[in-house]
């Protein structure tokens, strides 16, 4: 982990689950996982979160709000599902009201499968989305100094256009000049 510039960030959403694996989730904050020790900080609001935790299925009525807490989140964001109701709907799955796992919905990043999941492996699918975060942030950082080169040939092209336009505006001008330039010496 020693690529990682800043404490990470996470938010916890609980879709429709029995709360078993909330209850693992809260556990690896507890003093015995303690994931705050490694700077791992969990907060409320989507804005500040790097990493988005979701347990549970996804159903008609929160689908929606899953879907606005991911567009909350800065880019670069990762996502673990956690729990096998999120990874694919798990016992859930067959009810007339599950649309099925994150997946559904928005991008998943890391899926922890278990009924409940364990903390331990609930802290390796973060470590694991914090390398994939990193991945995502070189990415970013690349793609800025690609897109000037992508610009440079259409401003070329636009500036040739605009040398053509201007041509072709004086030429009818100089064209016109020359006949009358004419027609004075024929009546000379």
């Amino acid at each position: 982990m020693s690529y990682i510039t800043k404490s990470p960030w996470v938010i916890h959403y609980d879709g429709s689950s029995c709360n078993g694996c909330d209850i693992e989730v809260l556990a690896c904050l507890m003093p015995m996982y303690d994931v705050e020790r490694f700077g791992v900080i969990n907060t409320g609001n989507p804005k500040h979160a790097d990493v988005f935790l979701v347990t549970g299925s996804i159903n008609e009525q929160n689908k929606n709000v899953v879907k606005q807490i991911y567009e909350q989140m800065p880019e670069p964001k990762v996502v673990v599902a956690i729990g096998i109701c999120a990874c694919n709907g798990g016992i859930f799955k067959e009810c007339y009201n599950i649309l099925g796992g994150v997946d559904t919905v928005i991008p998943v990043d890391a899926y922890v499968p278990g009924c409940a999941a364990r903390p331990e492996a609930i802290i390796d699918a973060v470590v694991a989305g914090l390398g994939i975060l990193e991945q995502k942030r070189a990415a970013m950082l690349e793609a800025p100094k690609a897109a000037p080169a992508v610009e440079e040939p259409a401003a070329e092209e636009a500036e040739e256009a605009e040398e053509a336009a201007a041509e072709a505006e004086e030429a009818p001008v100089e064209e016109a000049a020359e006949e009358a330039a004419e027609e004075g010496k024929e009546e000379a």
